[in-house]
């Protein structure tokens, strides 16, 4: 059964900082209730707890947080799910991947064995639920990288690791390259009532592996929820990896993502994030290179419509020499959508010769659609290769009106040319069925 949070719904006499104190006070003790003895993990998440009582949510005072307002999830007495809802396999034929070699499945953020498929796995390839995975040879690895990574310590982090009741792995051992994609989902499901969900995932490429990794977070479903996720992603030295993060939940949902990644001397990590659903979705994406030679690659494409808000942060924190990073960003607004996007680089003293450009491109169609665009440099190395820049743009209508006069609709037009913004980014997608989807999704958003 599910439990109420009847205590989430403050006095009106406190003032606003007291009223998210208590909500989060609430909030809290239905995650924690709701930790199933399996994944207990008392320490870890005894010192989330601790950090989460230092927090209260942000406002739009809050720099980071200037132009994405919470209050509308604040006023919603989400409750926990403790056990995953029976879904029949039927749910996952719209997102089906074919090429995937194996898929795990988390519905409302609990592990579901029926749905997932895991029986073409190479030898040594570790995919499952943590769960099963916590004892054994498995557990001192997972304990020396689980809750590890940098930037740890934001609020919705520590929610996420106090009260996430299954955890997704993924464990590459050393110099295993796995050609055919892996897929996570975390399937959301109308459970009758709000619901909070806290999806957590852990990915290990070992020196020298290589894969390629499908996050695919979907729900077709109206109801409010708020879906707070965390994936934490170590590629060793020499490991290669590239990363497909999808979001299209459904219009109810508050999305609240957090992406950290942790790369190792030599190794090449490209992230392509793509954001498609929900009422408002918010990533965090914080990529630390720890050793030289690194390279780091963020694609990113926001395609949002009616009154949808997509905000993406993200760091790339250099720290040493001969590292590269490459960032382009798109978002596509229609109707009274709002993209936000906010992207640092840090180039510390001791990341001298590195190269790294950073790029977002907005392009609006609508007049009421709206972006807020904030590309940042923070560089104290003296010997670098660094450029960053922003444009916001509609339809050209001279573009339009050449594909017109070669007996082209203007409908048809307008199509074509989103598709082209799209294109550079769902290109590298190294998955042809996923693309196609991708590409039908987004050139509807005109008709």
């Amino acid at each position: 059964m599910a439990i109420q949070v009847s205590s989430i719904d403050p006095p009106t006499q406190l003032t606003k900082r007291e009223q998210r104190a208590a909500y989060l006070n609430a909030l809290l003790g239905t995650l924690q209730a709701n930790v199933p003895e399996a994944v207990a993990l008392t320490d870890l998440r005894a010192q989330a707890a601790a950090i989460a009582h230092e927090h209260t949510f942000p406002t739009t005072r809050d720099e980071d947080w200037r132009f994405t307002d919470l209050s509308a999830m604040l006023s919603v007495p989400f409750q926990a799910t403790p056990a995953a809802p029976d879904v029949d396999a039927a749910a996952l034929a719209a997102i089906e991947l074919p090429e995937a070699i194996a898929r795990i499945v988390l519905v409302n953020g609990q592990f579901s064995a029926e749905l997932s498929d895991l029986a073409q796995l190479p030898a040594g390839v570790v995919v499952g639920n943590l769960a099963a995975l916590k004892t054994g040879a498995m557990a001192a690895q997972l304990t020396a990288r689980l809750a590890q990574s940098s930037g740890g310590h934001d609020l919705c982090t520590a929610l996420n690791t106090v009260g996430f009741p299954a955890a997704a792995v993924v464990w590459v051992p050393r110099h295993q390259v796995i050609e055919q994609p892996i897929h996570v989902v975390y399937l959301s499901v109308d459970g009758g009532n709000p619901t909070v969900t806290s999806p957590r995932c852990l990915v290990v490429a070992e020196t020298g592996s290589a894969l390629t990794l499908v996050e695919d977070f979907y729900g077709t479903h109206n109801q409010a929820q708020f879906n707070n996720s965390v994936t934490e992603v170590w590629a060793d030295e020499n490991a290669q990896m590239t990363h497909v993060r999808l979001q299209r939940e459904g219009l109810g949902t508050f999305h609240i993502g957090k992406t950290a990644i942790t790369q190792g001397r030599d190794s090449r990590y490209t992230i392509i994030p793509v954001s498609l659903g929900a009422q408002v979705s918010r990533l965090n994406l914080e990529m630390h290179q720890t050793g030289p030679q690194t390279d780091t690659n963020l694609y990113g494409l926001a395609a949002i419509a009616q009154s949808q808000l997509a905000d993406t942060h993200s760091l790339i924190a250099m720290n040493h020499p001969h590292g590269t990073a490459e960032q382009l960003h798109k978002c596509i607004v229609d109707d009274a959508a709002h993209t936000v996007f906010n992207g640092k680089v840090w180039v510390p003293h001791n990341a001298q010769l590195t190269n790294t450009s950073q790029l977002n491109r907005n392009l609006l169609l609508s007049n009421k659609a709206r972006v807020d665009t904030k590309p940042e440099l923070d560089i104290v190395a003296d010997n670098v290769k660094c450029a960053h820049g922003a444009t916001v743009s509609q339809l050209d209508a001279n573009e339009v009106f050449y594909l017109q006069s070669r007996g082209i609709s203007a409908e048809a037009a307008q199509r074509l040319l989103i598709y082209g913004f799209a294109m550079d980014i769902i290109d590298r997608i190294p998955v042809s069925s996923l693309q196609e989807t991708l590409m039908a999704t987004v050139t509807q958003r005109t008709q």
